[in-house]
């Protein structure tokens, strides 16, 4: 019994630290500015850091999105064209449900891995992982915000 004790407070000792007290997870709000024909994020690396995610995988998922160019400077992300904030509102949302919460328990308390050439979502909590994809639905909430905004 005291083996089993010994292996149980050994592996305990290993689990990561879980981050938050089970609250909602809730994002910084983006912070827009429009510039001519461009619109800039202000907080973009507020958003990355608390997302927890490598500030270029969530820019390039936002420049692909938006199917437009973009550019990082500093803290801000610079998009070309006008986008409104709840375009942003729902790509950061759309980037949330597909690379940071867990799809088994529903926690933020993931990371993202590369396994062989396919890039996989680990869960801290909960230990289960699954590959994610590249394609989105948050291109036609992109179209249809463009569309209703043009009438």
């Amino acid at each position: 019994m005291n083996d089993y004790l010994a292996s149980l407070d050994r592996a305990l000792s290993k689990l990561p630290e879980i981050k938050g007290t089970g609250e909602r997870f809730v994002p910084p709000d983006p912070k827009l500015l429009t510039e001519g024909k461009t619109t800039v994020l202000e907080n973009f690396s507020a958003i990355a850091d608390k997302l927890n995610r490598d500030p270029e995988h969530v820019f390039k998922f936002l420049l692909r999105e938006l199917g437009t160019a973009g550019k990082r400077e500093g803290n801000r992300a610079i998009f070309q064209g006008k986008f409104s904030s709840s375009v942003f509102f729902q790509l950061i949302d759309a980037y949330i449900k597909d690379y940071v919460t867990c799809s088994e328990c529903g926690r933020p308390d993931t990371h993202l891995v590369k396994v062989d050439r396919f890039l996989a979502m680990r869960c801290d909590a909960c230990g289960a992982h699954r590959p994610v994809s590249k394609q989105h639905a948050a291109v036609h909430l992109v179209k249809e915000a463009a569309l209703k905004e043009g009438e």
